[in-house]
């Protein structure tokens, strides 16, 4: 079977929106007769009567209001191709959506997102805070194209590519006496230990730290590394957050090291089969840049005692 005529598709739905063929005719700009034969040759080549006439009005018939409805769908794909196509005359170079936990976008990307505006201005770029968990499902099911997580992750349908490691931190509030130099699980037991949701990447990181040792009362969530430290500052017990979170803020709180130390790593994903585009390409290398390289690894405790 041939390929649809748009025109005849067009004069199809005039003359329906129309109500007439005359007034289809002036609409396309055309004589009567050429929207008759348009219409004609549409229903000779469904085999069915699409236009009915009552009088001087036009109607469709049950096939023809079917196919005036696949029409509107394919004109507005029609226009969206277009508006597409001017987009990338203009120098648009295409939509990136990236996800990204709240740390990650608060305290790693502001400088990052700044260069890629001004340095690829035809790049429309999407960021959304996202869970660890989130992230990955939405990556599997092409919801967003890239997307910064916590590991471990184990997912055969995704590229992973580590990116540097966080070190956490024990944070009291400012003012708090006798907090030793490390913090073990012992010590946090001791205290009413503030926790991100219990659905969050970070949850499972600090429980597991504990080692089964939990305070009486239990970890208490509260959603957010930010909202931990509002907390934290609020006098309502201790958090134990990523070091970039408080390295600016070092005088709000008492911070320590954990003894033994805890880290997590933030991984940028893709899925594996994801076409490769030009403007998800100068975003995927930015993201790179965010890698730590090995010559500035930090130290361990050991290494530190032994300086």
């Amino acid at each position: 079977m041939r390929g649809l005529n748009l025109d005849q598709l067009r004069a199809l739905l005039e003359v329906v929106e129309q109500g007439s063929f005359s007034a289809a005719a002036r609409r396309l700009n055309l004589t009567q007769p050429a929207v008759s034969l348009q219409i004609r040759e549409l229903e000779r080549r469904f085999g069915l009567r699409l236009i009915e006439r009552l009088g001087k009005q036009a109607h469709a018939t049950a096939p023809g209001v079917e196919l005036v409805e696949a029409t509107r769908r394919i004109f507005r794909e029609c226009d969206h191709a277009d508006a597409a196509m001017q987009r990338f005359r203009a120098g648009w170079a295409g939509r990136v959506q990236v996800g990204t936990t709240l740390t990650a976008m608060i305290y790693r990307l502001p400088p990052l997102l700044r260069s890629l505006r001004l340095d690829h201005p035809g790049i429309d770029l999407v960021v959304t805070n996202m869970p660890t968990e989130k992230g990955v499902q939405d990556v599997i099911e092409n919801r967003v194209d890239l997307a910064l997580v916590h590991m471990p992750i184990s997912k055969r349908q995704l590229k992973i590519t580590p990116l540097f490691s966080e070190a956490m931190v024990a944070i009291f509030p400012a003012g708090t006496r006798g907090v030793p130099e490390e913090i073990t699980p012992d010590y946090v037991v001791q205290h009413n230990l503030l926790v991100e949701q219990a659905s969050s990447a970070a949850y499972s990181l600090v429980i597991g730290w504990l080692s089964g040792r939990l305070p009486a009362r239990g970890p208490t969530p509260l959603g957010t590394v930010e909202a931990l430290k509002s907390a934290v500052a609020a006098n309502l017990g201790m958090a134990v957050v990523p070091d970039i979170a408080v390295a600016m803020h070092q005088s709000d709180f008492i911070v320590r090291p954990l003894s033994p130390p805890l880290s997590r790593t933030l991984a940028l994903i893709e899925h594996r089969n994801k076409m490769n585009e030009p403007a998800l390409e100068i975003v995927r290398n930015a993201l790179l840049g965010l890698r730590e390289p090995p010559s500035a690894a930090k130290p361990n405790r050991r290494q530190r005692a032994e300086r």
